[in-house]
């Protein structure tokens, strides 16, 4: 087997990512697995109950997610960095949020409605957390392209990544009543000024967090299942084809590129 590993360095990697998912905390598997249920539970809650078990849902999803990372930078970092990582990402995505929904940047006019409860500054408390769950995957796509933790390109490619899940997401959350626009844009009546938004907010926080190596495919796992959870909920559960078509390409894009370049990273 070593062999063929040598000679099919696509072997090697996937043993290496073997290693790295059975090398997970029991939190850790515990909360992936709380997730994936929550995510295989959302279409038969939605039909048997109805569109009020939303924010239960949502909550129960974002939460499990948002926890498996956190124990993710908690192995790897430590506590201290670990929490001020999480403090960093909730603190400075809330006021990006909270200033977005009060003057229109830097995502454009838009508001969040009642359904997410509770809120701070009408903000929903689980924004702040579903950045969380999400940024630290966008990481590990960015790092894996770049090869690198750290320089400009690789604050940008996981600005990119971070940014590519919300052609999923914005329609989605928009249908279900999350939260509206109030002036319609060009993609499904969502303005082009909220991804560029999100790339500055992609960009603001990893800067500032300047995150350390982690193991890769905990992170890439989680980008790879969102992609395909996401995608294929919006074809044959939500019906928004043209989400689902955009975020795929652009997900899967990076997805693609990342696992290509899994061979050796430089710290």
């Amino acid at each position: 087997m070593s062999a063929i590993a040598k000679s099919y360095p696509s072997v090697s990697r996937w043993r290496s990512f073997q290693r790295e998912l059975t090398s997970l905390s029991t939190i850790n598997q515990v909360l992936l697995g709380l997730w994936l249920l929550s995510m295989m539970t959302l279409p038969i809650a939605l039909q048997r109950v109805g569109p009020q078990i939303l924010p239960a849902i949502n909550w129960w999803s974002v939460t499990a997610l948002a926890g498996y990372m956190l124990a993710l930078l908690w192995t790897a970092w430590g506590a201290q960095k670990a929490i001020t990582t999480v403090m960093i990402i909730v603190i400075v995505t809330w006021v990006l949020e909270f200033v977005g929904s009060q003057t229109g940047l830097p995502f454009g006019q838009y508001h969040y409605t009642e359904v997410l409860q509770p809120q701070i500054g009408h903000v929903p408390i689980l924004i702040p957390l579903a950045w969380l769950m999400m940024m630290p995957a966008a990481w590990g796509v960015g790092a894996a392209i770049t090869r690198r933790w750290k320089g400009s390109a690789f604050v940008l490619m996981s600005a990119l990544a971070l940014t590519a899940w919300d052609l999923f997401l914005d329609p989605q959350m928009v249908q279900w009543g999350f939260w509206q626009w109030d002036q319609p844009g060009a993609y499904l009546g969502i303005p082009i000024l909220n991804y560029f938004g999100w790339i500055l907010a992609g960009i603001l926080v990893t800067t500032l967090v300047r995150p350390a190596k982690l193991p890769l495919f905990p992170l890439l796992l989680i980008y790879g299942l969102t992609l395909f959870f996401e995608a294929v909920g919006l074809v044959v559960f939500f019906s928004i084809p043209l989400a689902a078509f955009c975020g795929t390409i652009g997900m899967g894009s990076l997805l693609w590129l990342a696992v290509r370049q899994t061979g050796s990273l430089t710290s």
